[in-house]
C-alpha cells in the first residue's frame, strides 16, 4: 500500500480506538460518577464497584493504545496536541491515576473516613475526565490556533482558557451526560435489586436531558464546522440510536438499552472524526493551514510496520477482552457481598468492630 492509503487507514484505526475507549470507559466513568447516588450504603457501593473490578483497567488500555498509535502514526499531531492541550490532559492523567489507586485501596480499611475519601476521589476522578474529553474533542472539531515554527514543526499558540469556549463546554456537558446515562444503563444491566431499579430510573432522566444537549451540539457542529453534506446522515443516526436506547430502557429491555447506548457513542465519535477528516488539528481560522493526516504522519516504512503489528495483535487483544466480559457477565446483587466492611489492612480493633457489626445485621441486609 502507498503512503496516502496507510495515512487514511491509520486515521480510521485511531478513530476506532477512541470509539472503543468511549464505549468501555464511558460506562466506567458513569458508574464512578453515580457511586454514591445509586449506592446508598456500603454494601450497595461495594456491589457497584464489583461490576467494574475485573474490567476497569482493561478499559483504559484503549486510551493508552490510542495515544501510542497517534504518537507513532502521526507524531506532529501527537506533539502539537499534547503540548497545546497540556493542562487538560494533565488533569485527566492525574484523575486517572487517583481513580485507579482509589479502586485498589478503597476497601483495604473499614474506616468510614478512609472510604469516604476514596469515594470522593473516584467520583471526581470520573467526572472531570468525562467532561474534559468532550472539551478536547470539541476543540479539535472547532479548530485551534496553530502555526508552523521556524523549523517546520507545528505549535499551538492559544492558551488554556481559549479551550473553554461555549461550544467546547457544551461538548463537555454532552459527553458527561452520555457517560452518566451509559453508566446508569450498565448498572441496570449488571446489578440486581434496588440498585438496578435506581440505575433504570436515573437513565430515564439523564437520557432525556442528554438527548436535548446532544441535538443542539450536533446541529451546531454540522452547521458551523462540517463541510460534508453526508455527515448529516451520521447526525441523524446518532439521534435515532439514542432515542431507541431510551425507549428500550423505559420498556425494561436493559440489554437492548445498553447496546443502543453503545451504538450511540460509536456513531457520535464516528461523526466527530468524519467532520474532522482529513484534518487532525484544523486552524481555528479556516483560511489558514493546519495539521492534517498528510503533513502530520510518519514515514511509509513506519506505517507499514505498524500495520503488520496491528493485524497480528489486535484480534488477540479483542478476543481476550471479550472473554473477560463473558466470564464476568453475571449480575451482582448487594446480597452477594458477604462482608462489605472488612478491610485487609484493618487493625485488630477495627476487625473486631467490623465482625460485631456484620453479626448484628440481618442476613442479606443492605443496611
Amino acid at each position: 500500500m502507498d503512503l496516502e492509503t496507510l495515512q487514511n487507514i491509520w486515521f480510521i484505526i485511531i478513530a476506532v480506538l477512541w470509539i472503543g475507549f468511549f464505549i468501555l470507559e464511558g460506562f466506567d466513568y458513569g458508574v464512578g460518577i453515580l457511586l454514591r447516588v445509586v449506592g446508598k450504603n456500603e454494601r450497595e457501593r461495594r456491589a457497584l464497584l464489583t461490576t467494574l473490578g475485573p474490567v476497569w483497567d482493561g478499559n483504559e488500555v484503549w486510551l493508552l493504545t490510542a495515544g501510542g498509535a497517534t504518537f507513532a502514526a502521526f507524531p506532529e499531531w501527537y506533539a502539537t496536541l499534547f503540548s497545546g492541550f497540556y493542562i487538560p490532559l494533565l488533569i485527566i492523567l492525574i484523575c486517572l491515576i487517583i481513580r485507579g489507586v482509589s479502586f485498589e485501596y478503597r476497601s483495604k480499611r473499614s474506616s468510614v473516613r478512609w472510604r469516604n475519601g476514596f469515594d470522593a476521589a473516584i467520583i471526581v476522578g470520573s467526572l472531570l475526565p468525562a467532561f474534559l474529553w468532550g472539551v478536547a474533542f470539541s476543540n479539535l472539531v472547532r479548530g485551534v490556533a496553530v502555526e508552523q515554527d521556524s523549523f517546520g514543526g507545528w505549535i499551538y499558540t492559544g492558551g488554556f482558557w481559549s479551550l473553554l469556549n461555549i461550544y467546547s463546554i457544551l461538548g463537555g456537558l454532552v459527553t458527561l451526560g452520555l457517560f452518566v446515562t451509559h453508566g446508569a444503563v450498565f448498572i441496570a444491566l449488571k446489578t440486581d435489586g434496588v440498585i438496578r431499579e435506581r440505575g433504570n430510573m436515573i437513565a430515564k432522566g439523564t437520557g432525556v436531558v442528554t438527548a436535548v444537549l446532544a441535538v443542539i451540539y450536533l446541529l451546531w457542529s454540522q452547521l458551523a464546522f462540517s463541510e460534508k453534506g453526508w455527515t448529516w446522515i451520521l447526525v441523524a443516526a446518532v439521534a435515532v440510536a439514542w432515542l431507541i436506547g431510551i425507549g428500550a430502557n423505559m420498556a425494561g429491555r436493559e440489554g437492548w438499552s445498553f447496546l443502543f447506548s453503545a451504538v450511540t457513542l460509536l456513531l457520535a465519535v464516528t461523526t466527530l472524526f468524519a467532520m474532522l477528516y482529513p484534518n487532525v488539528m484544523p486552524n481555528v481560522d479556516r483560511d489558514l493551514p493546519g495539521l492534517d493526516i498528510y503533513n502530520a504522519s510518519s514515514t511509509l516504512l513506519t506505517l507499514q510496520i505498524m500495520t503488520w503489528v496491528a493485524v497480528i495483535l489486535t484480534p488477540l487483544v479483542l478476543i481476550y477482552q471479550g472473554w473477560t466480559y463473558w466470564v464476568f457477565r453475571k449480575r451482582v446483587s448487594p446480597s452477594d457481598i458477604p462482608n462489605p466492611y472488612a478491610g485487609s489492612l484493618d487493625t485488630p480493633e477495627e476487625a473486631a468492630a467490623t465482625a460485631e457489626r456484620v453479626a448484628s445485621e440481618p442476613p442479606g441486609s443492605s443496611a
